[in-house]
């Protein structure tokens, strides 16, 4: 009985989350409720209407008081003047104060000034928020307080730039978060019992991404779609010369490509993403040299300059470098390794959900095999090819145009032999003339009950690969390749291109998954 629908749903339980979509960036401001706003008491900030007890005695001075806070944030002192406490923390007023007493000749009175016992508020908060509700704190306690409390702010849906607070159905004050992640700027509130702090819809927002220092989804400020403001916003890379604009106008699919100096004045539109690019050519490149070199290890050179060009000015190690092994690692080519394993990927997922069962053991086997797989698929993804550009035939390096980020490897000689993979024993071994293959490999104790005693690949200095195995030579890496046994024929071809793939292009033997 065939059972492939059973095995599908098995897969999909197995994938991690994310696999099917990326995910879209998070809110601007998104961090700001992973700390610990919410968590225990503050010490408070002194705000017009607070009431303090102030004490003085001793020297010339004889006060006891209960002082309030005037609207311009100053204490009233009798017989010294006046002392500003706006935005001044708590538990620092009597600091303040007897620096202002000893500026004013009285530094020899005793002081005891302090506020006033607040009872617990009780407050609102509503709207876009995880867990809307009624929370306790203090009048002095700040609005992140409250919001965190509640979850934080609605990452889908609320506004992070126009937060309300409502005392007996008003709007008292209105908060855009912006200037305090940017600057570290919060208006002052003073809660009163019964406030109502609400969360509306975010505004027109817009994603970018690419070339910059965060992406981010931006809210734009009420009234203020265009360019300009949101640069404000944005932090691009210095890279960054083009931007890719893709949105909605009138109804209609709308897609634009413009220098990033024409941001500021572009009309922006609630849903549009916008895509920092590095697309200005340089008339240079930089290339890099690794391996038995000296001196210099990055090379700035004309753009479309040659190998040959860039070889007179390497400084080598005499003696010790290996020219004819040089070759190059390139991204571009790497991109195409990766996305060449991704390929054999997608296959053998396929052959592992579309594998059929004549009995109900043989299903469960499937099903164990699907896991297995899903497991080897994972590993495979995370693979990092080199993307080895070969140079050389082992008697001449070839002449190649030089790509932005080219890496140069000058390997060093060598005069042993690396034998890995499934032996009995990986190790390393001198290089001898008279010595072929089968030699060093019984120099590592033989294969071992997993090899594959038919795919042995031979990894030379150059970074070329053979599979033949009749002249080894110094510095040559042999590497011993597992067999996969499964009665899924098409999972054993697919698992064994995948791994020759990673073999070649990552130079490593990526483990095997445990088949049935």
């Amino acid at each position: 009985m065939k059972k492939p629908v059973f095995l599908l749903l098995l897969y999909l339980l197995l994938l991690p989350q994310g696999v099917c979509a990326a995910d879209a960036p998070a809110p601007y401001g998104a961090n700001l409720f992973q700390g610990n706003f919410g968590q225990g008491g503050t010490t408070g900030a002194m705000a017009p209407g607070d009431r303090v007890v102030l004490r003085l005695w001793g020297g010339s001075l004889n006060v006891d008081t209960i002082l309030e806070v005037s609207p311009s944030g100053q204490l009233d002192i009798p017989e010294v003047g006046q002392l500003n406490v706006t935005g001044l923390a708590q538990d620092k007023l009597q600091d303040a104060l007897r620096s202002k007493l000893a500026a004013s000749g009285h530094a020899d009175s005793q002081i005891y000034l302090a506020p006033m016992d607040a009872q617990p508020i009780t407050l609102f908060v509503t709207g876009n928020v995880p867990k809307p509700g009624r929370y306790s704190g203090s009048a002095a306690d700040p609005l992140l307080s409250y919001l965190d409390k509640a979850g934080g702010i609605d990452a889908g849906r609320g506004s992070y730039r126009n937060i309300q607070v409502r005392r007996n159905n008003q709007v008292v004050a209105t908060v855009d978060l912006y200037p305090f992640i940017r600057e570290g700027s919060m208006p002052p509130i003073r809660f009163q019992n019964g406030d109502i702090i609400v969360v509306p819809d975010k505004g027109p927002t817009v994603t970018v991404t690419g070339k910059v220092r965060t992406s981010a989804r931006f809210e734009l400020p009420e009234g203020k779609t265009s360019g300009a403001s949101l640069l404000k916003l944005v932090d691009p890379d210095s890279s960054a010369s083009h931007i890719a604009i893709k949105g909605v106008r009138n109804g209609k699919p709308y897609n634009t490509y413009l220098p990033l100096g024409e941001l500021a004045s572009l009309q922006l539109a609630d849903g549009d993403t916008i895509e920092l690019l590095a697309d200005a050519a340089g008339s240079t490149i930089t290339v890099t040299v690794q391996g038995a070199v000296r001196g210099a290890s990055r090379f700035p050179v004309r753009r479309g300059a040659r190998l040959d060009e860039v070889r007179n000015f390497i400084a080598v190690e005499q003696g010790r470098a290996d020219l004819n092994g040089m070759y190059i690692k390139r991204k571009s080519v790497a991109e195409r390794q990766k996305k060449a394993i991704a390929d054999s990927l997608r296959r053998l997922e396929e052959s592992a959900l579309t594998a059929s069962s004549a009995s109900t053991e043989e299903s469960q086997i499937r099903a164990k095999e699907a896991e297995m797989i899903a497991k080897f698929v994972e590993r495979a993804k995370a693979v990092e090819p080199e993307g080895v550009v070969v140079l050389s035939d082992g008697q001449k390096i070839g002449d190649i145009t030089l790509e932005d980020g080219d890496v140069i490897v000058i390997p060093a000689k060598s005069d042993v032999v690396l034998v890995s993979g499934e032996v009995m024993m990986p190790q390393a071994m001198l290089w001898s003339k008279n010595n072929d293959l089968d030699d060093y490999i019984k120099g590592a104790g033989g294969y071992n009950s997993r090899a594959d005693q038919d795919t042995v690949l031979v990894m030379h200095p150059n970074g070329s690969v053979s599979h033949d195995g009749d002249t080894i030579r110094p510095g040559d890496q042999i590497l011993v390749m597992p067999r996969v046994a499964s009665k899924n024929m098409q999972a054993v071809k697919d698992i064994s291109q995948v791994m020759m793939q990673v073999a070649v292009s990552a130079r490593a033997i990526l483990g095997l998954p445990t088949l049935y």
